[in-house]
């Protein structure tokens, strides 16, 4: 069985996420969403709701897919896991130059797990997590970036 993992913060969860997943999962056999625990980056939402969030977004697409927060190294979670791909999204250059360095650690923590990238669709491209939430703090529109049920998460979040 080839099981593959896409982590992310997903703080919160973008069309861009939902793209990549939709495509990663004719990949593997199971997909596993892992919700990086980050409390460094400030996230907006907590990981327990971004769980949640992320759970309710992917409902649709399939029993072939699970979410599970975790707050280990990502090659100890995908080992966990016997997952045999991690898969990643790159948007731009610069999305690169990172997980370059990134697969390249991970690659000398264990060579059996290979990582996969998804090239973000042109649609998506310039969405980022952080900028929709940047977006929505200055009353803007982010209904084109996120799903309507985010949207409104997001919005009922930052009026706090």
């Amino acid at each position: 069985m080839r099981i593959g993992l896409y982590p992310g913060t997903f703080d919160p969860v973008t069309n861009g996420h939902l793209d990549i997943i939709g495509r990663a999962v004719k990949l593997v056999d199971r997909l596993v969403i892992g919700v990086a625990q980050n409390d460094d980056k400030g996230p907006l939402f907590t990981t327990a709701e971004r769980v949640e969030m992320v759970r309710a977004e992917v409902a649709g697409l399939g029993s072939d897919i699970d979410v599970q927060p975790f707050s280990t190294l990502l090659m100890h979670f995908a080992e966990h896991l016997d997952a045999n791909v991690i898969v990643r999204g790159l948007r731009a250059v610069a999305d690169f130059e990172y997980e370059f360095q990134m697969t390249a650690m991970n690659q000398r923590l264990n060579d059996d797990i290979e990582t996969v990238f998804l090239m973000a669709d042109p649609r998506h491209q310039a969405i980022a997590s952080r900028l929709v939430k940047e977006i929505a703090r200055l009353d803007g529109n982010i209904d084109s970036f996120v799903s309507p049920a985010v949207a409104a998460a997001v919005r009922a979040r930052v009026k706090r």
